[in-house]
């Protein structure tokens, strides 16, 4: 893609999403994530019936008498955006390439964030972290966002959200709001794991428990289905690995139905055990409709 391409590119999403997320998306936002999070303001004597959770036993001890932590409403957020840059993404049957409509989705929910005077930040991962950009506020934040989302080449090409999650954690010190944008092709999510024997709490338990997480799945109508259409030489974008496969068979396309089937049952156990708002998106369905119902849950 030329710099010429990519600035018309950029313009085209800009224009696009912009306008959705101030006419539709703003106040949906709002409503839904503003004010989650507490944050410290200051401390005064404890009063009776005061919640003993609240106790600053610091000051308490310095003071001599109790004092209590107060809190009072978040109103400025921080929002990350996880966007999976593995192979997988350059796939595309109907409309667009996934990797179009996870950019489109990314943006739009970027200028939301602007909107509402909020920072946004993306970390962009395949197998591993490959790119952090550090939430900041601002229309050229945003649009240098969107040039990332379009251009940026991944160094690997496998799948490893575990990893995007843990690094979130890391960097993210404090509370936000996080949308993990993925096909979920070969993610391997589950509420525990057991590296040499022994059983830990899984990055996106973690990450849910600490951080407001939604999961958006974008994913092409061939993803789920496989088409009669004889006999077929695929490739895996994410090992290169090549197969010949007989689409004409009953039994292989209703295997292939089937394997999505239980993936999409594995993932939406994880999903509802983490609490976190999930939704569904084909590539050649209308997005808007589908943050729409993310934004209700």
């Amino acid at each position: 893609m030329t710099s010429e391409e990519l600035l018309q590119k950029v313009r085209k999403i800009e224009i696009k999403t912009h306008g959705l997320s101030r006419n539709i998306f703003a106040g949906e936002y709002h409503s839904q994530f503003k004010g989650r999070g507490m944050a410290f303001s200051e401390v005064r004597e404890y009063q009776p019936g005061d919640d003993v959770r609240s106790i600053d036993w610091n000051v308490t001890a310095r003071m001599n008498r109790p004092y209590v932590k107060i809190y009072e409403e978040e109103r400025e957020l921080t929002v990350m955006l996880l966007v999976d840059v593995s192979g997988s993404r350059n796939f595309g049957t109907v409309s667009q390439m996934k990797r179009d409509t996870m950019a489109e989705v990314a943006a739009t929910l970027a200028f939301s964030t602007i909107e509402n005077n909020d920072k946004v930040g993306v970390i962009f991962f395949s197998d591993r972290v490959e790119k952090f950009i550090p939430p900041k506020k601002g229309k050229s934040h945003v649009l240098h966002i969107i040039r990332e989302l379009l251009s940026f080449e991944p160094e690997h090409h496998g799948t490893d959200i575990n990893a995007a999650l843990q690094y979130l954690t890391n960097a993210q010190k404090r509370r936000c709001t996080a949308f993990l944008i993925s096909d979920f092709i070969g993610a391997q999510l589950a509420e525990s794991q057991e590296p040499r024997g022994k059983r830990e709490v899984a990055p996106i338990v973690i990450a849910s428990r600490k951080h407001d997480m939604s999961a958006i799945q974008i994913y092409d109508r061939r993803d789920a289905e496989l088409p009669d259409v004889g006999l077929l030489k695929v490739r895996d974008p994410e090992t290169g690995a090549r197969v010949w496969t007989d689409t004409s068979l009953a039994n292989v396309r209703n295997a292939y139905g089937q394997a999505w089937r239980n993936q999409q049952e594995a993932l939406e156990t994880v999903f509802t055990k983490t609490g976190m708002r999930t939704v569904s998106l084909r590539t050649d369905e209308d997005y808007v409709k589908a943050l729409m119902k993310l934004f209700k849950q």
